[in-house]
């Protein structure tokens, strides 16, 4: 049986087309399209238009590949705009008709473990120890704190992300030190609201979503991007700092040119890099010594399938 999961962010919408075999979920189409949906939501609370055009043209395209290929259950979720933003239910309805199912709106903790448990799949982690999962949207950042067994035990929504930094502090073209300042103190002020973690050793730490796969691709230069190569790199903090640095000097126009980013999230990279960086730092803090970050390419649409196929 063939399931569907499409996940509609901020930034991109996601497909994932999977099936099981024995008792592993297989990818058989993976799809990442940046449409901006959260285009101007931070200042309007409210769906752009031409960002509602641009998300829904994107739907039309999976809608017609899930015909294609008969896929038997479909399940599509929205995150961060769409909880934001007024205006939402004539857009849930087009997509309705476009992918053959409404999307529904998930709260920031179903988010969180949708996230959290398709992040891990496919990962090989330390056996013991607990983990740290994030997840750097557009509009916001899920930090979430499991164990082993998979359950969450705690989880926090912040209210940063890639998009909303740049459009709340970004301006110059490379952007000012006193604009990347402005997004760093912002992204540590989120952090500090996060409630203190008891943890009785370090955690192991995986970030997802697009600004750390990119970051992952770019340190070690996979391009074009590829996915299975990106998912369980190992990055430093040493070296997150040095790609973040590379980025905030480089005008946009040269930022798009770089192979391993995709020129439509290269005006935003900066920033989402900058709060990985305060990540890590909030992490290493917590753990009392340096944490690296494990990349996952997966997420809510792994955790999404993997429900559809239990179901």
């Amino acid at each position: 049986m063939s399931v569907a999961a499409i996940d509609i962010g901020t930034n991109s919408v996601l497909l994932l087309i999977a099936e099981r075999r024995g008792g592993e979920l297989v990818a058989l189409v993976e799809r990442a399209t940046i449409t901006r949906l959260g285009q101007g939501v931070d200042a309007a609370r409210a769906l752009a238009p031409e960002a509602v055009e641009r998300t829904l043209a994107c739907l039309a395209r999976y809608g017609e590949e899930l015909r294609s290929l008969g896929v038997e259950r479909v399940d599509a979720v929205g995150t961060s705009a769409m909880r934001d933003a007024a205006g939402g239910e004539e857009f849930i309805a087009r997509a309705s008709e476009l992918i053959g199912v409404a999307p529904r709106v998930i709260s920031g903790p179903e988010e969180a473990e949708l996230t959290y448990a398709g992040a891990l799949t496919g990962l090989d982690l330390p056996a013991e120890g607990p983990r740290v999962v994030f997840d750097v949207g557009g509009g916001s950042t899920e930090i979430i704190v499991g164990g082993i067994g998979g359950a969450v035990e705690r989880a926090v929504s912040l209210d940063v992300g890639s998009v909303r930094l740049t459009e709340r502090h970004i301006r110059a073209d490379p952007p000012a030190a006193e604009e990347l300042e402005a997004v760093r103190a912002d992204a540590r002020a989120a952090l500090a609201t996060v409630p203190s973690v008891p943890l009785l050793a370090a955690p192991t730490l995986v970030g997802v979503a697009g600004t750390v796969t990119t970051l992952a691709a770019l340190v070690r230069g996979v391009a074009p991007y590829d996915g299975a190569r990106v998912h369980g790199a190992r990055l430093s903090g040493a070296e997150i700092v040095a790609t973040t640095a590379r980025l905030a000097s480089r005008p946009l126009a040269e930022r798009r040119q770089l192979s391993a980013l995709d020129p439509a999230r290269a005006d935003v990279i900066v920033a989402g890099s900058v709060l990985i960086e305060e990540i890590l730092a909030w992490a290493s803090r917590l753990a009392g010594a340096p944490v690296d970050l494990v990349a996952s390419d997966r997420g809510v649409r792994w955790g999404l399938a993997e429900r559809l196929c239990a179901a």
